[in-house]
Formats: C-alpha cells, structure tokens, sequence
C-alpha cells in the first residue's frame, strides 16, 4: 500500500510546497536520496497537488519577465559541473506562483500555504475560528504575498509567493478594515515566510471586509505611519 502522509504540516509537504527556507530545502532534498519513506511521502504529496497544475491554463510571459529570471538566477553567469538536481514540480518554481490567476487557483493556493505555514488546531474549527487567508494580487493579477490569520493566536503568517528586485525599498504590510485608514503591521520579508502579531485593538478588524495591502517603502518602514510609496498589492479576507 501507498504510503501516504498523515499531519498536514510535515516535513515532505512543506518541501513540496515550496515553503522551506534554502538549508531546510537542500537537507530535504540530501534526505529524498537516503530514506525511502520519505522520498515516498514527498512523492505522494506531489501526487495530492498535481491537479492543481493540470487545472491552470497556460499564460505567455512577456520575454523582458524571462530576461530577469535568467539574471537573477545566474542563468547567464558560467556555472560549475554538478550533478543534476531532482526534479521539482511546477508549483516549485517562481514562474508558477507568478502567473496564478487572482481568482478561484490562486485562492486554492493561498489555502494550501496556509496547511503548512499556519498554526493548526487539533480539532476542526468552528466558522468563528476558521483560519482567514487573503491574496495580495498584483495590478497584472499575479499574487505576490499570500497572509494567513490565525484568530486562538492573534498571528498573521505573511508568505512571499513572487520576487522583490527593488534593494532601495522594503514592502510594508498594511491592514485597512471598512471604512478606516491604513493600519501597518510591519515591514514584511521578501524571502521566506515570517509570523507578525498583529495588535490586540486590531484583531476584531480582520473580517471578510477587510483588506491587506503591501506598499512599497523607504528602509525601515514607513516613516510617517501611513503608506508613502505606490501600493503595489492588496487583497480581501476570505475564510478558508
């Protein structure tokens, strides 16, 4: 029989997802070669997401996007022989996480994030303590953050899902509940997923009429307490 992962939040899901940091990801791989069990769980959650892939519609790049990748990966730079990587899925590659959609896929996505990066609950939520995700969506629809609020916590983990190439600058949560101002909760990490608790004052704000925003700032954070920069991503609360 099939061996198939149990806890939603172990080792080899996270490594599919992509959510691991770059020495968790490079032990997880080193791990894949020496143990059968785990290479077989990884291997099972790749067999769980794949629908995800076969479901989105193929989406053309503009070639300057392609360009970038290249330089920001070294594509272009001589590299060293080694041996050949494992094959990734596609939801492992930037590209993929770029081009989602902003509707009911990237949604989905944002979903899966949560499993992984949110803090879990030993028994099913009820709807007053179902973990909230919102989608923060580029202007071409691309999601470039994804935020998910836990509400036994009062923690809101914020997931990097597209690249940052601005060194001058650093992106800036904001929450802005109906009908308030801007609220910020920080500047966010362009690299990995990172855990902010949002204020007490503020948790009872975080409802499906509430959105979160990423603004782009000077070093540091916003130097007068609200958005100075363009707002390049925002997005809605929605219940998982």
């Amino acid at each position: 029989m099939p061996h198939e992962p149990t806890e939603p939040g172990d080792l080899a899901g996270e490594y599919v997802l992509g959510v691991l940091g770059a020495e968790e990801r490079r032990a997880a791989t080193a791990r894949i070669v020496g143990d059968r069990g785990f290479a077989a769980e990884v291997t099972a959650w790749e067999n769980r997401l794949a629908p995800m892939v076969a479901a989105i519609a193929p989406v053309t790049p503009p070639a300057y996007v392609w360009a970038r990748i290249r330089a920001a990966l070294g594509h272009d730079r001589a590299a060293p022989a080694r041996t050949p990587p494992r094959a990734e899925a596609p939801w492992q590659h930037v590209n993929f996480w770029r081009w989602l959609s902003a509707g009911a896929l990237a949604l989905a996505a944002a979903s899966m994030v949560a499993l992984f990066v949110g803090r879990r609950e030993p028994a099913p939520a009820t709807p007053a303590q179902a973990p909230l995700v919102a989608v923060m969506v580029l202007d071409s629809g691309a999601p470039a953050f994804v935020a998910t609020f836990d509400r036994a916590s009062g923690t809101m983990v914020v997931t990097p899902v597209s690249t940052w190439t601005d060194a001058q600058h650093v992106p800036e949560l904001w929450l802005i509940p109906k009908g308030d101002k801007p609220h910020s909760l920080g500047v966010v990490d362009t690299g990995k997923p990172i855990t902010v608790t949002v204020p007490e004052d503020l948790r009872r704000a975080i409802d499906p009429a509430s959105i979160v925003a990423i603004s782009v700032e000077p070093a540091g954070g916003s130097p007068t307490g609200q958005p100075t920069g363009a707002v390049i991503a925002k997005g809605s609360i929605s219940t998982i």
